[in-house]
């Protein structure tokens, strides 16, 4: 049955897990109840365990919102779900993501973990990639706006190249007069 549920869990697209990672602090997190829902357990029992072993949840791995931060969360999310808490949520961190595997053992907690630390993965490296087009961009924006007068002349003589002036020309040779009669 247990691996029934693994081979579940392990079907689960990525855009399910995608949806649940919020920037908070300037951070990707996951909150307590977005995680205890992929782990099939209560928030209640997952932040237990959290309690239980506070040591291994530093600061930069778990961290609790405050109201503000919770009330703009939940206009984001649009969503009624969040509607029984009585205290704002648990966020964690990539790093805390990964402790609260080493928390809670089971077969669902381990699958969950492996396709959550992918993700994190993916998205770091999507991150470092556009970070390297984005600074290539910047740096075509200024090499621009420094030659822009530059290449504004270079148009213009194509401009002129492509339509010269028209001159008049003399004729080069003998005239031939049409003889009156």
């Amino acid at each position: 049955m247990a691996k029934a549920k693994a081979n579940i869990i392990s079907m689960m697209p990525d855009e399910v897990i995608i949806s649940k990672i919020h920037l908070l602090r300037g951070q990707k997190v996951m909150l307590d109840e977005e995680l205890a829902e992929l782990y099939q357990v209560e928030t209640k029992r997952l932040n237990e365990q959290v309690k239980r072993n506070i040591d291994r949840f530093p600061k930069d791995f778990l961290f609790q919102l405050c109201q503000k931060e919770f009330d703009n969360l939940k206009s984001q999310i649009a969503t009624s779900s969040w509607g029984g808490r009585r205290k704002p949520p648990f966020a964690f961190t990539e790093q805390g993501v990964s402790m609260l595997s080493g928390v809670l053992n089971s077969q669902i907690a381990i699958q969950v973990h492996i396709q959550i630390i992918r993700i994190f993965t993916k998205m770091r490296e999507l991150l470092l990639t556009n970070k390297d087009i984005l600074l290539n961009l910047e740096k075509l924006e200024k090499d621009v706006k420094e030659n822009k007068q530059d290449i504004a002349m270079i148009f213009e003589a194509l401009k002129q190249l492509l339509d010269p002036p028209k001159q008049k020309r003399k004729m080069i040779g003998f005239k031939q007069y049409k003889e009156e009669e």
